[in-house]
């Protein structure tokens, strides 16, 4: 499948990563011979996704380096870390004049396979959604934001970040792994409204679900297969479970 013309990938690399307690941007981390960034632009550009831009922020002159040596990567700077809704909108200049599709994938979630990220695009298209989010579900949901659907279609209601959900919240079980489909024009539109009421200060590009919902918009949420693939690197810990997920062939890298 060759999504080339219509889809365009944004990958989020722009944190430090404090938690696995390196000097290195945590993208440029290594699981498996590879920094973290580049299994991700590989799954992408596998999924028939040609065009990638890569928000850098937090050593942006080793986040380049790696990612230049993937043939093609655009790059956008978040200057500041104000949340991933703010990480988004850095990337403006380079989706406009908001045609197609968006893809938005984080940088440090190595295992999300090329055949999710195609399933996610295909998902959406057929759909008719503006939005669409990749969901997994977990034994443990601890720390994810939950997926709240509507109990009469299934639709997706909102995303409730961790620190902002009500117990009856917390016991959901399915969760937003921070990759999205979105139409691009759709998006920034949303991405105009939303603010930072919320416990962390931050933008979050979960709030634009809420937007498409007041709008009257369809969105949807598509729940993968292998929930192991939305194990995402945030601790030296993490490394290690990615690094024994792929060893022991429970995850395709």
């Amino acid at each position: 499948m060759n999504l080339h013309n219509t889809v365009t990938a944004v990958i989020l690399a722009a944190g430090k990563g404090t938690r696995m307690k390196s000097e290195l941007p945590k993208v440029a981390v290594v699981l498996n011979d590879s920094p973290l960034l580049l299994h991700v632009l590989r799954n992408i550009e596998s999924a028939g996704i040609g065009r990638k831009v890569v928000v850098v922020g937090y050593r942006k002159d080793i986040v380049t380096d790696i990612a230049k040596s993937f043939p093609g990567v655009e790059f956008a700077e978040q200057t500041e870390q104000l949340g991933t809704g703010h990480a988004v909108i850095s990337a403006e200049n380079q989706l406009a004049p908001y045609t197609g599709y968006t893809i938005v994938a984080c940088g440090d979630a190595p295992l999300i396979s090329a055949s999710s990220f195609a399933n996610l695009i295909e998902h959406h298209k057929s759909n008719g959604y503006v939005a669409t989010v990749l969901s997994a579900k977990m034994e443990n949901p601890t720390g994810y934001g939950r997926i709240i659907r509507s109990s009469d279609d299934g639709s997706l209601l909102r995303i409730v970040e961790e620190k902002d959900a009500n117990p009856e919240e917390k016991t959901v079980n399915e969760v937003n792994t921070g990759t999205y489909c979105f139409n691009t024009e759709d998006l920034f539109g949303a991405l105009k409204q939303i603010g930072n009421n919320n416990a962390q200060k931050e933008y979050y590009l979960t709030d634009v679900i809420k937007i498409f919902r007041n709008e009257g918009k369809k969105v949807g949420a598509q729940t993968l297969t292998n929930a192991l693939e939305s194990h995402g690197i945030n601790s030296p810990d993490d490394l290690a479970l990615a690094k024994q997920y792929i060893d022991n062939g429970l995850v395709g890298v």
